[in-house]
């Protein structure tokens, strides 16, 4: 398999902490990772993108989902690293506990889905490509991959390359994840600048 991002340094994924990630998210932490204002302005962007009735897949999700409480899904499915955090979220019709950086395949059927969403947790990922590969591959032709973060990370688990940049170089970043996992379209936007609440970025892409 051809190196998917071969303009990025060999040590690009490494992670300071390489001790197993599952037993680093074994305490269940109930709390947020983006404030209320940008939780707000991630919800309103959910509901305008994200349609009455779809199947939502959303990943490294945790106790909340952000989605709109006055939506109406087919079915939330969730994934996440913790399962008494994914317990706790009303949202999630069904989830499972999957660590990504090992084993980033993930058991679904192919076009399962509508949407697909990661909210503060691109920064963790050291296998990006495989990843966002299965995400297309489960969502239906067009439906969008919504991936949203701040300026916040647990430092010793976001990889290396994700340390070196600022927030615009993490927009990029995931600019470039998108397109070389075949996603269309790729928008990247701001939510919310930081004045009067955390930053929030959100980049876009369709299946």
């Amino acid at each position: 398999m051809d190196e998917p991002f071969p303009e990025l340094p060999k040590s690009a994924f490494a992670k300071l902490d390489t001790g197993d990630d599952l037993a680093f998210y074994t305490q269940p932490r109930l709390v947020t990772h983006i404030d209320e204002g940008a939780t707000a302005a991630l919800t309103a962007f959910y509901r305008a993108r994200i349609p009455q009735g779809a199947r939502v897949l959303d990943l490294m999700s945790s106790w909340v989902s952000h989605l709109p409480e006055d939506g109406t899904y087919a079915e939330v499915v969730g994934h996440g690293m913790n399962a008494e955090e994914l317990a706790a979220n009303p949202r999630l019709d069904r989830w499972f506990v999957q660590d990504f950086n090992q084993n980033p395949v993930l058991a679904l059927d192919d076009q399962s889905f509508d949407a697909a969403l990661v909210c503060a947790g691109v920064q963790y990922l050291q296998r990006p490509a495989e990843v966002f590969n299965e995400v297309r591959r489960v969502l239906v032709a067009g439906a969008p991959f919504i991936v949203s973060f701040s300026n916040r990370c647990f430092p010793t688990k976001a990889v290396e390359v994700w340390r070196s940049l600022d927030i615009s170089g993490h927009a990029a970043l995931v600019k470039l994840y998108l397109e070389r996992a075949g996603f269309t379209d790729v928008q990247v936007g701001l939510l919310a600048d930081g004045q009067t609440s955390d930053p929030l970025v959100v980049a876009t892409g369709r299946a």
